[in-house]
């Protein structure tokens, strides 16, 4: 019997292999480094869980739930659309809220309907990264437009940007995510007025903005183009139920509806953001003790002649270093997480719990006793960078 003769082993197929979309190739997924550490200060969650009394409240709304997940949950989920308008308030109805799987999927469904082959898009940047990302993956033209050194936007530049560009969609991101700057009501005014498609005002960290600042929702009477998102994994503290929702007009939805995936919220999803909603006077809760937290790490930092940037969020964004990547491990040596994100020499932590940024502040302050890690140039302070981020 003749032998058959061995098979090769097969060369494991590679990314680069396949034939994906030539504008996907050379991209890297979007991610923070999960690794389990004592200190975790990368991802701006709320660091409280819920009590005992919501998750109770959680398994009963499940357990009610459970009999009914041989069904297709509400396509529309309308009863959670009216919880959600009721919550926002500035006279809003179901009919102007929209939800989603996470905020980031309400951003993917906005390019979806408004984006795609030929048309693009806008931000300022330094800016929540994922804007590119959706853009591109919406196969829409990214469009980078940059921010003052302070990280603010100027109106008259934004304005200037957008009558080069005219862009299909505008990007404004207040509270900014990585620089937790917020935005005044007339650039996002300004901005509305001068773009000739659609403004998406990203308030994901609104909730932790000093008092007195206001939403872009009360821009929205008379402004049809205009969309407010926001999310329930900051400052609600429920990122693991994946909920993002939006305010806009009644004909934004009609038009996200066209693009939206069928039964896109699962019953459970629904039931989940229903009950956070429902006990949103406690979750909403360490807000003020989170913010007392914040406004304590900028002071401190400054105390260490690192430059700041001031925050409206519940992440601070701090430098500028030499190797932030050294900062980075060293840090991690300590057991602390932060995210090594934003312009070259920054670094940006989370607010955590008062214990959990003890032990930040403890670790930040060896790492700089022991490393140059500062520009020589010097120790910027307050709102003075070196040079343009």
């Amino acid at each position: 019997m003749t032998p058959v003769p061995p098979v090769p082993p097969m060369r494991p197929i590679l990314l680069t292999d396949l034939p994906i979309r030539d504008d996907l190739r050379g991209r890297s997924p979007y991610g923070a480094p999960q690794i389990d550490v004592p200190v975790r200060l990368n991802t701006n969650e709320n660091p409280y869980p819920p009590s005992a009394g919501l998750v109770a409240d959680l398994a009963e709304a499940v357990r009610r739930d459970a009999g009914e997940l041989n069904r297709y949950p509400d396509r529309d989920a309308m009863a959670l659309r009216e919880d959600l308008a009721a919550y926002l308030g500035h006279g809003l109805s179901a009919r102007q809220v929209w939800a989603a799987n996470g905020s980031n999927e309400v951003l993917q469904q906005i390019l979806q309907a408004f984006g795609g082959p030929g048309r693009s898009a806008l931000g300022f940047e330094p800016s929540y990264s994922m804007h590119p990302i959706i853009t591109t993956g919406a196969s829409t033209r990214w469009i980078s437009g940059a921010r003052e050194d302070d990280f603010g936007l100027d109106p008259g530049k934004a304005v200037a940007a957008i009558e080069e560009h005219r862009p299909d969609i505008v990007f404004l991101t207040s509270p900014n995510n990585p620089t937790g700057t917020a935005l005044t009501m007339d650039v996002v005014q300004r901005v509305v007025e001068a773009a000739p498609g659609m403004v998406v005002v990203d308030e994901a960290y609104f909730e932790f903005a000093r008092t007195g600042t206001p939403s872009a929702l009360r821009l929205l009477p008379g402004n049809p183009r205009l969309i407010v998102t926001r999310t329930m994994s900051k400052a609600f503290a429920m990122a693991g139920t994946r909920l993002g929702y939006l305010a806009a007009d009644p004909a934004v939805i009609e038009a996200l509806l066209l693009v939206r995936l069928p039964y896109h919220l699962s019953t459970l999803t629904q039931a989940a953001a229903r009950v956070a909603v429902a006990h949103r006077d406690e979750l909403l809760g360490t807000v003020d003790r989170l913010r007392a937290e914040r406004d304590d790490c900028v002071r401190r930092l400054r105390e260490h002649g690192l430059s700041v940037a001031d925050s409206d969020a519940n992440f601070v964004l701090f430098g500028r270093f030499r190797d932030r990547h050294a900062v980075w491990e060293a840090l991690l040596e300590h057991g602390v997480l932060i995210r090594e994100v934003g312009p070259p020499e920054w670094l940006r932590v989370s607010v955590g719990t008062a214990q959990e940024m003890a032990a930040f502040h403890e670790a930040l302050s060896a790492v700089l006793a022991v490393s140059d890690v500062i520009p020589a140039s010097g120790r910027p302070g307050r709102d003075e960078p070196e040079e343009s981020a």
